[in-house]
């Protein structure tokens, strides 16, 4: 799968440390940015290019990190065609996959603690959207009701 990727300083850390786990895992990554963890960094220049190359089909999924993650989601979900979940746990990043057929994952490294945030990764890039009646919600959210 290829992943996109995008952060601003305060979640630098924790994409590195993702990263790692994708190239790991056999996961093609294309990296956004930002490359360091030096403020200040408007996270939408890095978080938007992420969710679009998505939205485009250029990457399978992306992620995105920031402190909280709120701010990171919430770019990303501006961009037509994504849905971006914040999660906190590993049932949360399930439910994302199974229910929403969440495209882009946010994660706050400030708020997750790493071990976490790696298994909130796995759980997120291994489970399947359930289709079923979900799918008329996800095509309800898609034509913006």
């Amino acid at each position: 799968m290829k992943i996109s990727l995008g952060t601003d300083h305060a979640g630098f850390n924790l994409k590195e440390k993702v990263k790692a786990l994708l190239a790991e895992l056999g996961h093609e990554v294309k990296d956004f940015g930002t490359f360091s963890v030096e403020p200040p960094v408007d996270y939408p220049l890095f978080v938007r290019p992420a969710a679009e190359a998505v939205a485009r089909g250029e990457c399978d999924r992306g992620i995105v990190f920031g402190g909280s993650g709120n701010g990171e989601a919430m770019t990303a979900n501006k961009v037509r065609g994504i849905r971006c979940a914040l999660c906190w746990n590993e049932e949360v990043a399930r439910l994302s996959r199974q229910h929403n057929d969440a495209n882009v994952l946010s994660l706050g490294e400030r708020v997750i603690p790493e071990d976490t945030a790696l298994a909130v990764v796995r759980v997120w890039l291994t489970t399947d959207f359930e289709g079923g009646r979900h799918i008329r919600r996800i095509a309800e959210i898609e034509s913006g009701l």
